[in-house]
Protein backbone atom coordinates (compact mmCIF):
# COMPACT_ATOMS: atom_id res chain seq x y z
CA UNK A 1 0.00 0.00 0.00
CA UNK A 2 1.66 3.18 -0.71
CA UNK A 3 1.83 5.68 1.78
CA UNK A 4 2.86 3.34 4.29
CA UNK A 5 5.73 4.50 6.60
CA UNK A 6 8.87 2.98 6.11
CA UNK A 7 11.25 4.53 8.54
CA UNK A 8 12.48 7.90 9.81
CA UNK A 9 15.38 9.63 7.85
CA UNK A 10 17.63 9.35 11.34
CA UNK A 11 17.21 5.29 11.16
CA UNK A 12 18.73 5.09 7.41
CA UNK A 13 22.76 5.29 8.11
CA UNK A 14 25.22 7.09 6.37
CA UNK A 15 27.67 4.48 5.27
CA UNK A 16 25.12 1.88 4.80
CA UNK A 17 21.76 0.73 4.25
CA UNK A 18 18.55 0.07 5.76
CA UNK A 19 16.66 -2.96 4.89
CA UNK A 20 13.02 -4.01 4.84
CA UNK A 21 10.37 -6.10 2.74
CA UNK A 22 7.96 -5.38 0.39
CA UNK A 23 4.74 -7.45 -1.31
CA UNK A 24 4.72 -7.02 -5.10
CA UNK A 25 0.79 -6.38 -5.49
CA UNK A 26 0.67 -8.57 -8.67
CA UNK A 27 1.23 -11.81 -7.36
CA UNK A 28 2.05 -11.41 -3.63
CA UNK A 29 6.18 -12.39 -4.36
CA UNK A 30 7.85 -11.36 -1.04
CA UNK A 31 11.02 -8.68 -1.97
CA UNK A 32 13.69 -7.14 0.10
CA UNK A 33 14.68 -3.65 -0.88
CA UNK A 34 17.41 -1.14 0.78
CA UNK A 35 16.90 2.58 1.57
CA UNK A 36 20.10 4.64 1.08
CA UNK A 37 20.81 8.08 2.56
CA UNK A 38 22.03 10.63 0.38
CA UNK A 39 23.43 14.00 0.56
CA UNK A 40 19.83 15.56 -0.24
CA UNK A 41 17.31 12.59 0.59
CA UNK A 42 16.89 8.91 0.17
CA UNK A 43 17.08 6.63 -2.70
CA UNK A 44 15.20 2.82 -2.51
CA UNK A 45 16.23 -0.18 -4.97
CA UNK A 46 15.41 -3.10 -4.80
CA UNK A 47 18.20 -5.55 -2.47
CA UNK A 48 19.41 -7.45 -5.72
CA UNK A 49 22.75 -7.18 -7.62
CA UNK A 50 22.26 -7.12 -11.36
CA UNK A 51 24.90 -9.39 -12.03
CA UNK A 52 23.45 -12.29 -9.99
CA UNK A 53 19.62 -11.37 -9.18
CA UNK A 54 19.57 -13.96 -6.28
CA UNK A 55 22.72 -12.13 -4.62
CA UNK A 56 21.76 -9.49 -2.17
CA UNK A 57 23.26 -6.45 -1.49
CA UNK A 58 22.10 -6.26 2.26
CA UNK A 59 23.18 -9.43 3.72
CA UNK A 60 21.27 -8.20 7.14
CA UNK A 61 24.11 -6.02 8.38
CA UNK A 62 23.84 -2.91 5.81
CA UNK A 63 25.26 -3.06 2.21
CA UNK A 64 28.62 -1.41 2.22
CA UNK A 65 29.10 1.82 0.54
CA UNK A 66 32.60 3.06 -0.60
CA UNK A 67 33.07 6.55 -1.45
CA UNK A 68 29.33 7.00 -2.23
CA UNK A 69 28.90 3.86 -4.47
CA UNK A 70 26.86 0.53 -2.87
CA UNK A 71 28.99 -2.77 -3.38
CA UNK A 72 27.89 -6.11 -3.84
CA UNK A 73 29.97 -8.28 -1.70
CA UNK A 74 30.27 -11.30 -3.80
CA UNK A 75 31.72 -9.88 -6.91
CA UNK A 76 32.52 -6.05 -6.14
CA UNK A 77 30.40 -4.61 -8.58
CA UNK A 78 29.92 -0.97 -7.96
CA UNK A 79 26.58 0.95 -7.79
CA UNK A 80 25.74 4.70 -7.37
CA UNK A 81 23.55 4.94 -4.86
CA UNK A 82 21.34 7.87 -5.85
CA UNK A 83 20.93 6.43 -10.06
CA UNK A 84 21.31 3.09 -9.25
CA UNK A 85 23.69 2.71 -12.22
CA UNK A 86 26.74 -0.10 -12.33
CA UNK A 87 29.87 1.62 -12.85
CA UNK A 88 32.49 -1.35 -12.08
CA UNK A 89 31.92 -4.97 -12.42
CA UNK A 90 30.49 -7.76 -14.33
CA UNK A 91 27.08 -5.81 -14.97
CA UNK A 92 28.72 -1.95 -15.54
CA UNK A 93 25.93 0.12 -16.97
CA UNK A 94 22.87 -1.98 -15.59
CA UNK A 95 20.80 -0.34 -13.16
CA UNK A 96 19.38 -1.36 -10.03
CA UNK A 97 15.62 -1.80 -9.83
CA UNK A 98 14.09 1.48 -8.32
CA UNK A 99 11.56 1.34 -5.23
CA UNK A 100 9.70 5.16 -5.20
CA UNK A 101 9.49 6.41 -2.42
CA UNK A 102 8.17 10.35 -0.35
CA UNK A 103 10.03 11.73 2.52
CA UNK A 104 7.90 14.08 4.54
CA UNK A 105 8.91 15.73 7.96
CA UNK A 106 12.01 13.39 8.23
CA UNK A 107 9.82 10.06 7.30
CA UNK A 108 10.43 7.42 4.45
CA UNK A 109 7.16 6.03 3.24
CA UNK A 110 6.32 3.95 0.55
CA UNK A 111 5.12 5.55 -3.13
CA UNK A 112 5.52 2.83 -5.27
CA UNK A 113 2.23 1.50 -6.62
CA UNK A 114 3.71 -2.07 -7.64
CA UNK A 115 4.66 -2.94 -3.67
CA UNK A 116 2.98 -3.05 -0.50
CA UNK A 117 4.79 -2.37 2.63
CA UNK A 118 5.18 -5.52 4.89
CA UNK A 119 8.06 -5.16 7.96
CA UNK A 120 10.98 -3.68 8.48
CA UNK A 121 14.17 -6.35 7.49
CA UNK A 122 14.91 -9.08 5.35
CA UNK A 123 12.44 -11.49 4.08
CA UNK A 124 11.28 -14.31 6.28
CA UNK A 125 13.31 -17.83 4.87
CA UNK A 126 12.01 -21.22 5.44
CA UNK A 127 14.30 -22.71 8.09
CA UNK A 128 13.62 -26.24 6.35
CA UNK A 129 14.67 -25.52 2.76
CA UNK A 130 18.00 -26.40 2.31
CA UNK A 131 18.10 -25.60 -1.71
CA UNK A 132 20.64 -23.60 -2.99
CA UNK A 133 20.15 -20.70 -5.35
CA UNK A 134 24.09 -20.83 -6.23
CA UNK A 135 25.01 -20.53 -9.87
CA UNK A 136 27.61 -23.34 -9.28
CA UNK A 137 25.96 -27.11 -10.13
CA UNK A 138 27.09 -30.26 -9.65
Amino acid sequence: MTGSRIATVDEVPADGSFLFTLRRVEDGEEREAVLLRLEDGIAGWLNYCQHFTHIRLDKGSGAPVRDGEVVCANHGAMFEKDTGLCTYGPCEGAYLNPVDLEVRDGTVYLADEEFEFVRVGPTERDPTDLSSKSNIEF
